[in-house]
């Protein structure tokens, strides 16, 4: 396993900004050919994806440059990035599970803005997505739940990678 593991260690950087593309293809997937619109709080999950893709193309960019330390900072920002995408989708799971009240632009008490208003009028039932109903759920685990653990091992292999010796991206 540790034979397996150490390409994708070794160039950490290249690796999460991989994975982070991944998460938002997904993302995008469910929305676009599941028809699961996304809440206000997918969309700030969605925005730690977003920061560790820049993250970690400038680490893997200036490591290229032959900046050693790029690459380490770079980590040690990813592992922060990913912690806090851990965190904000605990936070939107536990909304889903009623464990704690969520933002109230997406738990009844939200805007409307003027593609709903012209919709309504054309006939067509209007329902924004909430950020208190899990809108799938998979081995009872939400969609936020599961990006909670994704994030969460995303984190660890960043630690993992900054403790090994500096890669050559």
């Amino acid at each position: 396993m540790r034979a397996f593991l150490r390409p994708f260690l070794d160039h950490w950087t290249l690796t999460a900004a991989c994975a982070s593309a991944a998460m938002l293809a997904v993302a995008h997937a469910f929305e676009k050919l599941g028809g699961l619109l996304p809440c206000h709080l997918c969309f700030y999950q969605r925005d730690v994806y977003w920061l560790a893709i820049c993250i970690a193309v400038a680490g893997f960019a200036l490591g290229y440059m032959r900046l050693p330390w790029a690459g380490r900072l770079a980590t040690v920002l990813l592992a922060l990035t990913f912690l806090v995408g851990a965190g904000i989708a605990a936070f939107h799971a536990g909304v889903e599970w009623k464990w704690w009240p969520g933002p109230t632009s997406c738990t009844g008490g939200g805007a409307i803005n003027a593609g709903d208003l012209s919709s309504f009028l054309a006939g067509a039932k209007v329902r924004p997505p909430r950020c208190d109903e899990a809108a799938w759920i998979f081995l009872g685990v939400s969609m936020a739940g599961w990006n909670c653990i994704a994030s969460l091992i995303l984190a660890g292999f960043s630690v993992v990678a900054v403790r090994r010796e500096p890669a050559h991206d």
